[in-house]
């Protein structure tokens, strides 16, 4: 495509926005949650189901072949999303970023921290990225520790230098967050991890389908990220990890596909990435999975940031002018994705979504499981618009028109 998003041609390979809803055009602003799914990811799914719906890596026949070498293909479209080393196999499939950072915590962390060690995460972080860690430490006998946050919950490089110190051995931090869509300094923190000899691991759940990645120029060791929030399908994520940590890690599944040779007394591992994915994975997934990878490429990870970041420009001012909207995250919007979390004063959330429903308008509500960063902000939750490739400004005009008949009724 050009430098500019085609918004109308891109919007017409995602069905579900040709639909109403409670008898309103569909505005669509919860993909923080999940993405809409376009016309190719949802042909490639069907193709399986309909045309070659078998399993993959046992048969010899012509079908399980051909589903095998989509399975393989998905996974190098994932590769090259993020651009992996060609050579080591260091994409694993997974059921998302939740499985992703529990496959780390279990098979790396149990093996590898021990007391006297610490584990280094924020208090921004989806629980996704936190609660795995804090049982990580339980078991472990590891310290977990919290770089500290600004009162509008953003990370200096000082207080980076300060949490990060010589007894960390892991560090898992968000590439952004899923409440205000700030992005961390991730090369300050990635740097700092690095200085001390702390394996590093980055949440990418809302990051990957939203800006560039090269997790070689990156250096982290971890990478997690999941399907349905790149225009995927549900129930599949990807675990990337440099080859030296995968060859530290040990399996947490066991079963089919992931052995290579099992016998009374014991069994041995199948090969890197195969040893990582016991029994029969979701293979429609993963294909799926793939396609939107190809598809985001396709149209350019560039453009979508750009793009959303003049969405997240316009909400801001048009918000802004509104006296009466509290709006959360103090990063500029160099530093945003596109996100934008707010509240009403004295109202609410869950009633300003209620009844942006009525009006057609889906967002999220509440606390984004997110809880240690709503009490940081001194909140229960919030009201969050979260854009893609196919939001427009003309959305993000009648979202502001409806927030302020909102505040009319309610106030």
């Amino acid at each position: 495509m050009t430098e500019t998003l085609d918004i109308s041609a891109v919007r017409a390979q995602f069905p579900v926005l040709s639909r109403e809803m409670r008898g309103h055009p569909l505005v669509y602003f919860d993909n923080g949650a999940t993405s809409l799914k376009p016309e190719p990811v949802l042909q490639a799914l069907e193709a399986y189901y309909r045309d070659y719906s078998v399993n993959i890596h046992r048969g010899v026949y012509e079908l399980s072949g051909y589903a095998t070498a989509q399975y393989d293909q998905a996974r190098e479209s994932l590769r090259r999303l993020i651009h992996a080393d060609p050579a080591a196999g260091e994409v694993i499939f997974t059921r998302g970023t939740t499985e992703s950072v529990n496959m780390v915590a279990t098979g790396w962390g149990l093996r590898h921290l021990g007391p006297g060690d610490e584990i280094v995460t924020t208090p921004l972080e989806h629980h996704s990225n936190m609660v795995p860690w804090q049982e990580l430490a339980k078991r472990s006998g590891a310290t977990l520790r919290y770089i500290p946050l600004t009162a509008g919950g953003s990370i200096t490089t000082e207080a980076v230098q300060e949490t990060i110190g010589p007894r960390a051995r892991l560090v898992a931090v968000s590439a952004m967050s899923n409440v205000t869509g700030y992005t961390p300094p991730v090369e300050a923190i990635l740097a700092a991890a690095r200085a001390v000899g702390a394996v590093t691991l980055l949440d990418g759940a809302q990051y990957v389908s939203h800006h560039p990645v090269d997790v070689q120029d990156l250096g982290c060791d971890f990478l997690v990220f999941s399907g349905h929030k790149m225009c995927g399908p549900t129930g599949i994520g990807a675990l990337y990890a440099r080859r030296e940590r995968l060859e530290e890690m040990d399996p947490v599944l066991f079963g089919g596909d992931m052995i290579e040779r099992v016998t009374l007394e014991g069994s041995t591992w199948a090969r890197i990435p195969e040893k990582f994915e016991a029994g029969t994975p979701n293979i429609a997934g993963a294909i799926g999975m793939g396609r939107a990878a190809e598809y985001l490429m396709e149209i350019g990870l560039d453009q979508i940031a750009d793009h959303e970041r003049r969405l997240f420009r316009v909400i801001a001012d048009r918000m802004g002018s509104l006296d009466y909207v509290v709006p959360y995250g103090d990063a500029p919007d160099t530093e945003r994705g596109g996100i934008y979390s707010f509240n009403l004063e004295g109202v609410h959330p869950h009633d300003v979504g209620s009844l942006l429903d009525q009006q057609g308008i889906a967002v999220r509500t509440g606390f984004h499981c997110a809880q240690p960063l709503m009490d940081h902000f001194g909140i229960s939750g919030t009201v969050r618009a979260s854009f893609y490739l196919y939001n427009t400004e003309d959305e993000i005009e009648r979202f502001v028109a409806a927030v302020e008949r909102i505040h009319g009724i309610l106030t």
